[in-house]
């Protein structure tokens, strides 16, 4: 799966540095999401295992019994990944700009990534480099509910007609890399139809994710 150039473009075209510039010390997403989040990660990583947080924050969301070997943490704001407490170490960098990561080959058993996939200009190259960092028998999981930050989200997130249609994409990433398993997809929609929700009528985010293994 190839986007093509106008799908990739955002509506504020302006340098994600100065958007990410002041650290927004918040979470995106309900605690519903993120319960469901960290139990995924509950599931489905080991302990004393290497974790890469892709595009992170000041909170990573593995659950907090876990230990691992080294989480390395990524994101565009240094006070926020300052405050992350499960990182070991971290890099800034603009994968939009840049979609090479600099991390060896073959160095982590889990590549994770929460609310921010929606942002990513280039992914098949941003995918081919999870691919890149994972062992072999590596899972990368991505997440992601219905929120965005509208301008900054690439054009095919945003006129996809569904939730699902943006589930599809997802899925297309990683099939367009070759050694990942059959994507997997976990969601829980919200009890409450969006639209009532728009009008503060109760309900919760719903939660989405898709996850493959790096199979060669």
């Amino acid at each position: 799966m190839l986007l093509q150039p106008e799908q990739r473009q955002k509506l504020d075209p302006n340098d994600d540095g100065q958007f990410y510039a002041v650290p927004r010390l918040v979470t995106h997403v309900d605690d519903q999401f993120l319960d469901q989040l960290t139990n995924l990660y509950r599931q489905r990583l080991k302990p004393n295992t290497r974790i890469f947080d892709m595009m992170s924050s000041w909170v990573s969301h593995v659950p907090e019994e876990m230990a691992f070997a080294h989480v390395e943490g990524h994101g565009m704001n240094q006070e926020e990944l300052n405050r992350n407490p499960r990182l070991d170490h971290y890099f800034i960098q603009d994968f939009n700009k840049n979609p090479q990561f600099p991390l060896a080959d073959q160095d982590f058993d889990a590549v994770l990534n929460a609310v921010s996939i929606q942002y990513l200009q280039y992914p098949e190259t941003v995918f081919q480099e999870i691919h890149r960092v994972l062992k072999p028998g590596g899972v990368a999981i991505i997440s992601f509910s219905n929120r965005m930050f509208f301008q900054k989200a690439i054009s095919a997130w945003r006129e996809a007609s569904s939730d699902e249609k943006r589930i599809e994409l997802v899925k297309g990433y990683f099939n367009a890399v070759s050694g990942f398993s059959e994507p997997e997809v976990i969601k829980k929609q919200p009890s409450v139809p969006s639209i009532l929700q728009m009008f503060g009528m109760g309900g919760s985010d719903p939660f989405y994710a898709v996850l493959a293994y790096r199979e060669t």
